[in-house]
């Protein structure tokens, strides 16, 4: 009996281009401006985002300031992708509640 769980398939290969564009249109969604290879929320820094490689280097600043303190990752699956849009998602919430 086969133990491999997934059924003989592989995942289809991470495509960092595609990512990359899914990442900026979800942030857009979130009212956040672009800016460069950026996002902003109230004219302050709130994220990065660029392929590196077979990767998309991410960036999400701790809390927001002038000169921010960033928390950085590399993005190389569709589930750290949907991981990194969440921590997104709940900094947004909390900071827009503590405002």
């Amino acid at each position: 009996m086969d133990d491999d769980l997934s059924g003989g398939f592989a995942p289809p290969p991470f495509k960092p281009d595609a990512a990359l564009l899914q990442l900026q249109r979800a942030l857009r969604d979130l009212k956040l401006s672009p800016r460069g290879d950026g996002f902003e929320m109230r004219s302050k820094r709130f994220a990065e985002l660029r392929v590196d490689g077979d990767a998309v280097a991410a960036g999400i600043v701790r809390k927001p300031a002038l000169t921010p303190e960033w928390d950085r990752m590399r993005i190389t699956s569709p589930t750290e992708q949907r991981k990194w849009l969440d921590e997104v998602k709940r900094r947004l919430t909390r900071w827009e509640r503590d405002d």
